[in-house]
């Protein structure tokens, strides 16, 4: 059997389609449908039943794409691993990672990755939805408290929590007032917010003045005074610290972990394994001050980050 025949009928199968296929892997569509036409003549089999609109995969075909495609990964993982053997990684890396982590951290460890190991070629893409990692080719996905996924195995190298902060001309509302409140476009409206303060848990009641899609603009917002807002606390800890801003207490139960996940198979390619031991080497203890630390650290031309 001809394993490239092969393998471009398991790319067919799975994007559900030769123009898909094509498109996603820059493979040519006449080539796909050469190669999986020579394969279904060696088996006798019709692998795809081919409509005017559509591509299914017959009996034969899903069988054969179920048992020879996890076959072929863990091919094209052990031919990755060796060429990727020694001390010097090479190939292409590619990372999907969530927005904040993106515009505070990741540019410039990056950059030292890269310096560290410059026969990788490092590609980063800034999103905060969940992606598929086999179908768009991703190495390594960075996210915020991810779901369970069967799939994909990983660490936490960052853990985090929300704290409520404001402006010190802010003060406490008495009685049943209502604060001013900027809140996250994606985080919704919720009025009533659960704080746990040095005196216990309060119900804080607030009137959102501002929807922002962004934690760096709600920063910005209560810095100007706006209203309290919930920030992760590496976010906050500089100007907690300066005494731009007061800390109110700790948004109950928003803890959250920044994950490092990659597709669950026996071998693991250097780059990838590179990359996770460099974040580790970056956060050891994987605390808010921790990332606060590095995101409000000098460059080597004295320039605030």
């Amino acid at each position: 059997m001809d394993l490239l025949a092969l393998a471009d009928f398991n790319l067919v199968a799975r994007f559900g389609g030769f123009g898909k296929a094509a498109r996603a892997t820059g493979r040519p569509k006449a080539t796909l449908s050469r190669r999986v036409a020579e394969l279904e003549a060696d088996l006798n089999l019709r692998l795809f039943e081919r409509g005017a609109r559509t591509l299914k995969l017959t009996e034969e075909g899903r069988a054969l794409h179920t048992r020879t495609s996890a076959l072929l990964t863990e091919i094209d993982e052990t031919t990755k691993a060796i060429a990727s053997m020694g001390h010097n990684p090479r190939g292409t890396l590619r990372i999907s990672a969530p927005l904040l982590f993106s515009q505070t951290a990741l540019g410039r460890l990056a950059a030292g990755f890269v310096a560290q190991y410059p026969d990788v070629q490092l590609e980063i893409t800034t999103e905060d939805r969940p992606v598929d990692m086999v179908e768009e080719a991703y190495d390594l996905v960075i996210r915020v408290n991810p779901q369970p996924d069967e799939s994909l195995v990983g660490r936490v190298f960052l853990r985090d929590r929300q704290v409520v902060v404001a402006s010190p001309d802010i003060q406490w509302p008495t009685g049943n007032g209502a604060v001013p409140a900027i809140n996250r476009v994606s985080a919704g409206r919720n009025d009533i917010w659960n704080v746990n303060t040095v005196n216990g848990q309060v119900k804080l009641s607030t009137q959102p003045v501002l929807s922002l899609s962004s934690f760096l603009m709600v920063r910005d917002a209560v810095r100007a005074g706006a209203g309290i807002a919930c920030l992760p606390l590496s976010l906050a800890i500089p100007d907690l610290l300066a005494g731009t801003l007061v800390h109110w207490g700790d948004v109950d139960g928003q803890e959250t972990a920044l994950w490092a996940l990659y597709p669950s198979r026996r071998l693991l390619s250097a780059r990838v394994s590179a990359f996770l031991d460099y974040l580790k080497a970056t956060f050891p203890n994987g605390t808010p001050e921790e990332l606060a630390h590095y995101i409000d650290q000098k460059d080597d031309l004295g320039i605030m980050r």
